[in-house]
């Protein structure tokens, strides 16, 4: 005889405790990204521990908590070079409006999700010029150039963070 049946909410996932420690520990792992010893003449990398955050948050929303940005953030800046408090403040406004965004639609689709992300990534990148950088530096091209390769890159993203949120059990 079958044991007693199990409803598993419509959207939720059963594997939910897994995607609720990897979804911290692949946006650590984004921010340590900057630790690679890349060379370039100007800053091109895209801030990818902020694009797995986005990715988790538009993904599954129950994953990454609206005061987890505050540490992660915090885990950030000590790997970016950033100002301390820079992604801490900048990544927990992009989670609120993301929060406030989900109350606010019914339904996202591909395109809102990229449109929402891409405005997310160029507000934490500006605003993290505005603070970080004099200004009368001449970094505009170098910043929309780094703006267009992240949100160009940011469906990659998504479709890793889906992938690592994938069912394993077969």
């Amino acid at each position: 005889m079958r044991g007693p049946v199990r409803f598993v909410p419509l959207g939720a996932s059963e594997n939910a405790s897994r995607a609720r420690w990897l979804a911290p520990v692949s946006i650590m792992i984004g921010s340590m990204v900057t630790i690679l010893p890349f060379v370039a003449g100007f800053a091109w990398l895209p801030p990818f521990g902020l694009m797995m955050l986005l990715g988790w948050r538009l993904l599954r929303a129950d994953t990454i908590k609206v005061w987890a940005a505050v540490p992660l953030g915090f885990f950030d800046d000590m790997f970016s070079g950033q100002p301390l408090g820079n992604s801490m403040l900048f990544w927990t406004l992009c989670v609120i409006a993301i929060d406030i965004l989900d109350t606010r639609l019914v339904w996202r689709d591909y395109w809102q999700n990229w449109l929402i992300a891409a405005g997310s990534i160029a507000f934490c990148l500006i605003a993290g010029r505005l603070i970080a950088t004099p200004i009368d530096a001449h970094v505009e091209t170098t910043l929309a150039l780094q703006i267009f390769i992240s949100a160009a890159l940011f469906p990659l993203v998504a479709h890793y963070c889906t992938w690592l949120d994938r069912d394993t059990r077969g």
